[in-house]
């Protein structure tokens, strides 16, 4: 058990976590190492207590996550000495003073992960905005593994209008990169930003009456 009692090591194979390899990530860890002496080289498993972790996304809404009973001990470090996403992630933002970030939802549910890891090491949580990505007909984010077709550099502008309908805004019209760039700022302030500032007025005014 680490210093702060929240990490471990674990040498378990997905074949030892389950009798069907290829299930091994649809079920939460069991914390097989948790009490068990393992020497390295071994994986660094974080230590998950019990209960919901929940966040207020600002496209998606409310979002929670029973973190042990979903995933379990996540691990933040490789047995070959490489760190996890989730802790990378987290640790980079802290040290960038990132308040703000902007993803696709396809994240959205590693948020609980980084939050608990935030927690732990006494970092700020930034606020969280979602973003729905563009997925194909077998519902598979595009991507250069599924051999999505590549950007047309020749239609700048209506590939911009593409993705930015996808995001749900309304078409700018814009006839050049420019124009588009400062339509869309404009539009994005008024949906995320200014209407952030409203709900956190109101949130006070309630609070103080």
């Amino acid at each position: 058990m680490g210093a702060a009692g929240r990490t471990f090591r674990c040498n378990c194979t997905r074949r030892l976590l389950t009798s069907d390899p290829a299930d091994a990530l649809a079920g939460a860890y069991p914390g097989t190492c948790r009490s068990r002496e393992v020497p390295p080289p071994a994986a660094t498993r974080f230590l998950v207590r019990p209960g919901p972790v929940g966040f207020t996304d600002r496209a998606c809404g409310w979002f929670a996550q029973n973190v042990e009973q979903t995933l379990g001990d996540f691990v933040v470090q490789r047995a070959d000495g490489l760190w996890a996403y989730q802790l990378a992630v987290i640790v980079d933002d802290a040290f960038q003073a990132i308040t703000d970030v902007v993803r696709g939802a396809d994240l959205l549910d590693n948020t609980p992960r980084q939050m608990l890891l935030q927690q732990a090491l006494g970092l700020p949580t930034p606020r969280y905005l979602h973003l729905p990505v563009v997925r194909d007909a077998a519902g598979r984010k595009l991507s250069k593994q599924t051999r999505a077709r590549p950007l047309d550099g020749k239609n700048a502008v209506g590939e911009l209008e593409q993705a930015w309908s996808h995001l749900g805004f309304e078409p700018t019209g814009a006839g050049s990169i420019e124009d588009f760039q400062q339509l869309a700022i404009s539009a994005w302030r008024r949906r995320w930003c200014q209407s952030e500032a409203v709900r956190s007025e109101s949130a006070a005014l309630q609070a103080r009456e």
